[in-house]
C-alpha cells in the first residue's frame, strides 16, 4: 500500500494563517504528477508550528482533497504520549490511511520508554509507520526494539532517516521481509532501494513530483540505469533543499516551479539565505526545472 515517491508536504501560509486554496493545488498536482501517497504535517510541513486545530484540518483537508486517490499518511508525532495517541485518533477520524510517529523528542526516553510510547500509538486500529529520524530526535529506536515494534499488528513499516543504510538489512532481518522500509533521505534513496527498500517520504518530491515518481518506478522495475541518470539529476536539488533550515529552500524552490505558491514560513524558520537561494536555482536547472 505505501510504496514510490511519497512527498512529505510542505504547509503553505498566507498572513500567518495555513494557506488551504495554496494547499488543495499542491495536494492536487502532487498525485497528477505521480506521487504515490502523501504526507501531511510533516517535519517539513512545520507541524511543529501548527495548533492542534490546525494540525488536525490540514490532515482532514488532505483527505478532502485526495478522495482516496492515494492513500494519505498523517503526521502525527509528539512528545507526549497523551497528545500523540490524541492526534492519531483525531487522523483516523479523518480518514487517514495511517499515521507516522517519531519517538518522544526532547525527553530523550530509554529503549523500554520508546517502545511504550510507540506501543500505544499502535494500539488504536490505524497502521502506524515509524519515523526513525534521530538527527532531530536525540532519541534512535534501535534495530532490537523496532523489532518488538514489529510484531505489533498495527506497525507496519519505518521511515528511516538515521543516514545509516546498513539499517536497512538490520532491520529487514529483525522486523520480517514484509516490513515497509522507506527512505526519509532523498540523497540515499537509490542505495536504500537496492539495499530492500521500497519508497522514499521526500522533501524533493515537493518540487519535483513527476522526477521522484519516475526514479522510484525504475528502481520498482529494475531498470537501475534509468535510476542512476534521475539520482544524478536530481542530486544537486536533494542538496540544495537542506543547504538552510527546511522547508525554507523547498518554498523558496515551489515558488521558482509553481509561481505565486507562498514562500512564507512561521518562526522560529526564516527566510533561506541568498547563497541557499542560489543553490536551489542552479539546481533546478541542473534537473530542468527551470
Amino acid at each position: 500500500m505505501f510504496f514510490g515517491s511519497i512527498p512529505a508536504l510542505v504547509t503553505p501560509f498566507a498572513a500567518g494563517r495555513v494557506d488551504e486554496a495554496a494547499f488543495r493545488v499542491l495536494v492536487d498536482w502532487q498525485i497528477d504528477e505521480g506521487s504515490s501517497a502523501l504526507v501531511p504535517c510533516g517535519t517539513t510541513g512545520e507541524a511543529a508550528t501548527l495548533s492542534t486545530d490546525e494540525h488536525r484540518r490540514v490532515i482532514a483537508l488532505t483527505v478532502e482533497v485526495t478522495r482516496g486517490r492515494v492513500p494519505v499518511i498523517a503526521g502525527c508525532g509528539s512528545n507526549n504520549t497523551a497528545h500523540a495517541i490524541e492526534l492519531t485518533r483525531s487522523a483516523k477520524d479523518a480518514g487517514a490511511d495511517a499515521a507516522l510517529h517519531v519517538p518522544p523528542y526532547y525527553n530523550r526516553p530509554n529503549q523500554g520508554g520508546t517502545y511504550a510510547h510507540l506501543a500505544a500509538v499502535a494500539d488504536l486500529d490505524i497502521p502506524i509507520i515509524l519515523y526513525n529520524v534521530p538527527s532531530r530526535t536525540i532519541t534512535d529506536i534501535s534495530v532490537e526494539t523496532m523489532g518488538r515494534l514489529s510484531r505489533l499488528p498495527g506497525v507496519i513499516g519505518v521511515k528511516d532517516a538515521t543516514g545509516n543504510l546498513a539499517r536497512v538489512t538490520a532491520q529487514r532481518l529483525a522486523c520480517g521481509e514484509e516490513f515497509i522500509q522507506l527512505s526519509g533521505n532523498d540523497d540515499m534513496a537509490l542505495g536504500f532501494n537496492a539495499m530492500g527498500g521500497v519508497g522514499c517520504i521526500s522533501v524533493t518530491a515537493n518540487v519535483a513530483p513527476k522526477l521522484c515518481a519516475e526514479f522510484q518506478a525504475a528502481m520498482r522495475q529494475g531498470r537501475w540505469d534509468d535510476a542512476l541518470a534521475l539520482q544524478d539529476k536530481l542530486y544537486p536539488l536533494h542538496a540544495a533543499l537542506f543547504s538552510d533550515a527546511s522547508p525554507g529552500p523547498a518554498k523558496h524552490a515551489l515558488s521558482k516551479v509553481r509561481p505565486g505558491f507562498p514562500t512564507e514560513l512561521r518562526l522560529p524558520m526564516t527566510e533561506p539565505s541568498t547563497s541557499s537561494r542560489a543553490a536551489v536555482d542552479a539546481a533546478l536547472v541542473h534537473a530542468g526545472l527551470a
